[in-house]
């Protein structure tokens, strides 16, 4: 929200346009929304022809000191688009009162987002955060050395605790835990812990398959049930190349695993989000 502020402090005389309704298959869905000004744009609404034909008309639109404009657009062959779907794009002036619901609506969503939880600050840790920064989630980032809690992504929160596992039982909802401290005995405490959290989309730790079978067997040695182990990811990254991609760098473990956690992430709204079932037939959402 604080770009499109920027954005609009130094060209206020923007046109907001917004995908007010998806039919078929579309680059980006229903209330997705861009800003248009005579030489700028921020935001996008899936790019390609589409994207060009709403700018040109959006641009027509403030040089001729129009309001507003409806536009009923095929993604198809008609404009060299490929997608086969249809949208409806609404060109606005953005004045006080739409930029007002356009904010709240921002706001409301940024609310929403998932919660992820890095434990442990050293190169894979800066690395995994520097990869997550941009992505839809609140980053966190846990350590027990405030030294350690340094040149991290502006949007992304540091935490120096003593305790971390006490941070996975009061994190919200809905959130992702990932283990990299530099300590294999704090490693293991703060993932039996979050292994106890069933809402948690994605529990992972750095490490290798030495390191998890000794997690499994401290694990099971102290009483905890066998069956949560199955949640465990480790080491994290391991899912796209389960016999291992053979490249240890930092960010390239990062990057694996910024989109591991996003797929486990997505896999649980879809699951909340999917309709139930019962017996007698009647589907009820969740």
């Amino acid at each position: 929200m604080r770009e499109i502020e920027a954005f609009l402090a130094v060209q206020p005389d923007a046109i907001v346009a917004e995908l007010t309704a998806v039919r078929g298959s579309s680059p980006r869905a229903a209330g997705t929304f861009m800003l248009i000004t005579a030489h700028n744009i921020i935001g996008t609404i899936g790019g390609g022809a589409l994207e060009y034909m709403v700018i040109d008309r959006a641009r027509q639109v403030l040089r001729n000191g129009e309001h507003q404009d409806d536009l009923d657009i095929p993604l198809g062959p008609e404009i060299g688009q490929c997608c086969g779907g249809r949208v409806d794009v609404a060109l606005r002036r953005a004045t006080p009162e739409l930029l007002e619901t356009l904010t709240s609506r921002l706001t409301a969503e940024e609310a929403s987002l998932p919660h992820v939880f890095l434990f442990g600050s050293g190169h894979v840790g800066h690395a995994l955060a520097r990869a997550l920064s941009p992505l839809p989630a609140h980053v966190h980032v846990v350590d027990t050395r405030p030294d350690e809690l340094v040149d991290l992504p502006d949007n992304v929160e540091a935490h120096a605790v003593p305790m971390p596992e006490a941070v996975v039982r009061s994190a919200p909802e809905g959130s992702a835990y990932v283990i990299l401290t530099h300590d294999h005995a704090l490693d293991f405490l703060i993932g039996a812990e979050a292994l106890q959290r069933l809402d948690a989309p994605y529990v992972g730790m750095v490490g290798s398959k030495t390191k998890r079978a000794r997690f499994r067997s401290w694990y099971l040695s102290e009483g905890y049930p066998a069956d949560r182990l199955e949640k465990l990811v480790l080491p994290i990254g391991g899912k796209a190349f389960p016999d291992g991609l053979g490249d240890k760098r930092p960010e390239v473990i990062a990057a694996l695993a910024a989109a591991e956690i996003l797929v486990h992430i997505g896999s649980r709204e879809a699951s909340i989000a999917r309709p139930v079932t019962t017996q007698s037939g009647a589907v009820v959402g969740h």
